[in-house]
This record gives structure tokens, sequence and C-alpha cells, in this order.
């Protein structure tokens, strides 16, 4: 009898497993990407191939892009500003980063969609992942001019090893994406050199330089934002991103650009005329290099130059019977660098600008800590409330990325967003994570503060305090010229490590100025992912310092503040540099625990304290001084 009852539990258990099953296939049936990617499917079939990757990128390899190109979120559901889809007949995988792991799970639910989680054990790269997944003779796929020329290049040499074929020729998901939007088209506007600091003119001269040096006869690029950096222009192609799609070429003693012809406004002509730039449309690019006579060696940065630009060059050189590897120079963008260390003039208004956005969030601060659970509040309505403080700043343009407004667990996800119903509500208890920041002509702003709105756990202060110990050590060091973010990365990661506890995430991103807040060479994370993060941190530089913790099902916490990198002095051992803070927005005292913060950390907190007081409270109320006064007391 005991056997019976054993295989009537057995027959019980197994009967539940399958209506399990059969509500997933349920499920999976009315998610609607599921069709998406049937469809996608039978793309792939007429063409032969048998693997195809949906990047996250438009034809610039750009961090964010426009709704036209969001092909990955179309056929996977993901909404994250980064990930990577691999679909083939019998799976499709989506590959995230640590900063998406509870986002992207939740939005890939149903699709049939398999989560990669980077860097987790036993995940593959996506280049094991293919070599495990295709045989020889088959054909991986992609559109050309969505990857880089070095990524275009790594996955052929690695796929061509084991007989595997790559075809970079279709838009696939074009065919399928019948609704899909149109190319962007704003006006292009001119950066005044007030802002800028240095004329278009000035840079030229300072990338033909370079090019001589390298023995090079033209700089070609793809990268919308050091384009928009060397001529001085801004768009609003990508939003959030003031650039304009383009492509540029620039010789000895000619500079092209090619843009859109709805963009173009008579100032911007004139303009181009000043500085001799000749302009043409976007979409002659490519004929434009099948036809240019190329007299010399050609530079350009194949971790940028789209795999498609770069396949043209070579079949025009080869037209004129050359080998492209006999006229090419590849290098770390220098435009990227120069743009990354910032003018005196630039320095100037980051500073002045630092100082007026901060007050914009600490009046938002106040505002929530007083409103909470007295007026109906939401993620959403909160992060619109800091939207329109901001948006009355004299200079605003727009924001610099959708404002993060994360309530409760929401905020374990380091990019999440409230959605169109106005997201969680808020409750005069836990904390709400804000990450935000704004365009203005005097620079481009990035800060996040972790609010309590009420009662908080002392786990919650625990975390608060060893983020804060992280931020304020990274802030105080001082370290030898040649230094690059994996040297630095330690400082801010040694609280955390020091407990058994780390972050998904990088520690810190370059701040463009009117272009993209996430800028690079410069970074600070432990782990390479690619040459550029071995770029030597110099005078001028502008860097995040966001350490976290972030509990899945619990809670997040980030503090950031941006820093400039600043020459400390020199003597016979060497030139040391270190930060100086721009941002100036106080900390929650109610997060605090004094008795986790180190006796350094717990100085540091009161010096910049007082640092706050003194330059953002001539903004503030009679009301909110007194506020601040208490936030900003010694602890």
């Amino acid at each position: 009898m005991a056997e019976d009852i054993h295989n009537m539990a057995e027959d019980i258990h197994n009967m539940a497993e399958d209506i399990h099953n059969m509500a997933k296939d349920i499920h999976a049936a009315e998610n609607i990407h599921v069709g998406r990617l049937a469809a996608l499917r039978e793309e792939m079939k007429k063409v032969g191939i048998d693997a195809y990757m949906i990047p996250t990128a438009d034809f610039h390899c750009s961090e964010y892009v426009a709704p036209c190109f969001k092909a990955r979120e179309y056929f996977s559901g993901f909404t994250g500003s980064a990930g990577i889809l691999i679909v083939m007949q019998d799976r499709a995988d989506l590959w995230a980063d640590g900063r998406y792991f509870i986002q992207a799970a939740k939005e890939i639910e149903g699709s049939g969609i398999t989560l990669e989680r980077i860097g987790e054990p036993g995940v593959p790269t996506r280049e094991q992942f293919l070599k495990d997944h295709l045989r020889a003779g088959q054909t991986f796929g992609c559109d050309g001019r969505c990857i880089t020329k070095a990524e275009g290049a790594h996955l052929a040499k690695v796929l061509g090893q084991r007989g595997i074929k790559m075809n970079t020729a279709y838009d696939l998901p074009g065919l399928v994406w019948k609704d899909r939007p149109e190319l962007p088209s704003n006006p292009i506007w001119i950066l005044d050199e007030k802002y800028a600091g240095e004329s278009a003119e000035s840079k030229l001269a300072r990338l033909r330089k370079v090019m001589k040096e390298q023995d090079a006869s033209c700089y070609v690029s793809s990268k919308l934002d050091e384009i928009m950096w060397l001529f001085n222009i801004r768009g609003g192609d990508v939003e959030a991103n003031p650039v304009a799609l383009s492509y540029a070429l620039v010789t000895e003693d000619a500079q092209y650009l090619f843009v859109q012809d709805s963009e173009i406004t008579d100032e911007f002509r004139a303009y181009a005329d000043k500085i001799h730039l000749s302009v043409g449309r976007y979409q002659d690019f490519f004929d434009f290099l099948k036809t240019f006579e190329f007299k010399g060696n050609i530079l350009y940065d194949p971790n940028f130059l789209s795999c498609q630009v770069y396949q043209t060059i070579r079949d025009s050189l080869e037209a004129a019977g050359k080998r492209a590897e006999d006229c090419v120079v590849e290098m770390n963008s220098p435009l990227d660098y120069m743009k990354a260390i910032r003018n005196e003039t630039e320095i100037r208004n980051f500073k002045d600008i630092y100082i007026e956005d901060s007050a914009v969030l600490t009046k938002f601060i106040y505002w929530l800590k007083k409103n909470v659970g007295k007026i109906p509040m939401t993620e959403g309505s909160a992060a619109a409330y800091l939207d329109h403080l901001r948006a009355k700043v004299r200079d605003y343009i727009e924001l610099s990325f959708g404002t993060i407004s994360a309530y409760g667990s929401n905020a374990a996800m380091m990019h999440y967003e409230p959605g169109e119903d106005g997201g969680a509500e808020l409750k005069p208890e836990g904390m709400l994570l804000v990450d935000s920041g704004g365009h203005y002509l005097r620079g481009t702003t990035d800060v996040t503060r972790t609010m309590s709105l009420g009662p908080v756990t002392q786990d919650m202060r625990r975390s608060y305090s060893l983020t804060a110990n992280s931020n304020f050590q990274l802030q105080d060091v001082v370290f030898l010229k040649g230094s690059c973010g994996m040297t630095l990365d330690i400082c801010a990661r040694e609280p955390m490590w020091r407990n058994l506890m780390d972050y998904k995430c990088g520690t810190g991103h370059g701040v463009g100025n009117i272009l993209n807040v996430h800028e690079g060479p410069q970074s600070i994370r432990y782990h390479q992912r690619d040459a550029a993060d071995l770029t030597p941190f110099a005078p001028g530089m502008t860097i995040s310092d966001e350490p976290g913790v972030y509990k899945a099902g619990e809670y997040g916490i980030r503090i950031e503040n941006i820093l400039l990198c600043v020459d400390r002095g020199t003597t016979t051992d060497g030139t040391f540099y270190g930060f100086t803070p721009l941002t100036f927005a106080p900390l929650d005292r109610d997060l605090l625990d004094v008795s986790v913060l180190t006796p350094k950390v717990r100085e540091l907190i009161n010096t910049y304290h007082a640092q706050v007081l003194e330059k953002i409270g001539p903004f503030m109320n009679e009301e909110e001084l007194a506020w601040l006064k208490n936030e900003c007391a010694p602890l």
C-alpha cells in the first residue's frame, strides 16, 4: 500500500509538472514575440542563415539608439540599453549584463528566449555559444552596419576556424518589422565656441597632426559623438543624445560630412562654408567611398567604425588594385581621447552647471521627504517633478537619459524605469533610488542619490554606509600618472569585497559635454573589456563614481558623484593626480550608520557636506536651507 501511495504521489507530481509546462506553452503562444521570432526564422531559411545576431546598435554602433534601430527589443521584448539576441531555428538566446539580469528575465518571460547572464559561472560567451551550436558549413549572419569592424573580424576568425561561414549582407529584421519607424531627422545646430572652448579648425588641425604621425592621408569615422565634437555641431537624432546621424572623412586638406538633407538649416550651411566643410547626403556615403580616390593610408578605429564601412573601403581599395592590409592604420580613436579631456572653458562651465544641477536635485530631495505619504506619489510622478525642476534651469536642453526612479525592490534593477502606468506607489517607508541628469549648454550632468522615505532596516543602513565608504574612498584617492581605471577600481570595491560583497557593473564612466552621458575611453572597472579600458587618466577628464548594493527582490542602493581629474603635484617620484567632485548634493543622514563608516570616510563626508552647504545653500529658500543645514551638520 505504501508503494501505491508513493506511485500516486509521483503521478500527481508529474501531472502538476505537465500542467505547469502546458501553462508555460500557452503563455508563450500568447506572447507577441514568439510570432515575431517565427517570422524572422522564415526569412533566415530563405537566405540560408542558421544563426542570426541582433545587437543593440544603430549604423554607428551607438550605445543608445533611435526607435527604428531597436530591433533587439522588437523581437525579444527586452527594453534595456544593452544586450544581444541570437536566433536559431530551435532556440533564441539573449545576452545581458549584471545591470539587467532581473529586468531581462521579467521582460522575456513567455517568449521562449533563454537569458544568458554575462559573467555568471557556466554562461558561454557569444563566440563559444556559436561554436557549440553551429556546424561546419553552416552560416552565421548579422547586419554589417550594426557591428564594428573589430567585432566583425573577430567573429569571422573564430567561426572560420570551425568552418562556419559569416554573412553580414542582410537586414533581416527589416523584412519582418513592417511598421518600423523611419530614420529620425532633426535640425543640426551649432555649438558656440564660448561653450565648446575650441574651434572646429583647431580640432581638425590636432587630428591632422595625429594623421601625419601615423602616416595616414585620411581619417574615417562613423562614431556620432566624435563627429559632433570635431565640427562643434549637435543634433537630435537619438533620444537624450544630441547627435545627428552622420559619417565623416577628413583628408590632409579637406573635410567631408554626410548628413540627411532634412537636417541642414541655412545657419548650418553658412557655418559649413565658413569652416570649409563639404556636406554630402547621408544615404550617399557608401557610394562616395566606392569612388573616392584613397591616395595614402587610411586611419580609423576598428572598435567604432562599422563593419560595413570598412568592407566598402576594402572593396574600393581592391578595385583600385591595392591590398587593404597595406593601406589601413588601426588605432584607438584620437578624437575620443581629445574629446575626453575638458578644456578650460568646459571645466569652468561644468563646475558652474553641476552646482545648479545639484541644487535642483537637493530641492527635489527636500520636496520628496516632505510630501511622501501626504500626497499621492508614484515612481513616475516623482521623476516627472524632478524633470520639471531641471527644465527650469536657464540653459537646459533636454534630459541626458530617461530618469531612473526606482522604489523598493525595483531599485535592484540598475537601469529600471517606471512604465507608462507611473510605476510603484511611493510610501513613507523604505528607499527610493533616483538616477538622473540633464544636457545644458554648459555641460552634461549625471547624479544618483538613494533616499529614505521613512523607516528602513538596519541592513539597508549598513549597505548604504558601505556604499558611502566605497564612493568616498575612490573620490579621495591620489594616484601616479599613467594609472587607468583598472588600477583605481579596487579603491571603490575594497570596502565591499572586505564584506564579501560586490556590484555587477563598472564603478565609473566618462561623461560627455552635451553628447553621450556615457563617454569613453576612460572608465573605472576591474576587468578589461577592450583596449580603451587601459586608457590612463589625465587632468580634465570627468568620471562617474557610482558603487552600489543591489539585492534582488529587496532593494537597491547607489550613490553617484561626477569627479574631475586634477593634478596633485610632481615630486622626484613622479607626477600625481587625483579627483575633485563636481556634484554637490547631500547624502541621506537617516541612512548613514556611523559605526559602519571608516573614520576617514566620516571625515571626508563632513568636509563634503560643508562644501554642499556652501555651494548650493544660496539656491535654497528659507525652509529648504534649514533642512539642508541639518542634513549637512557634522556626523
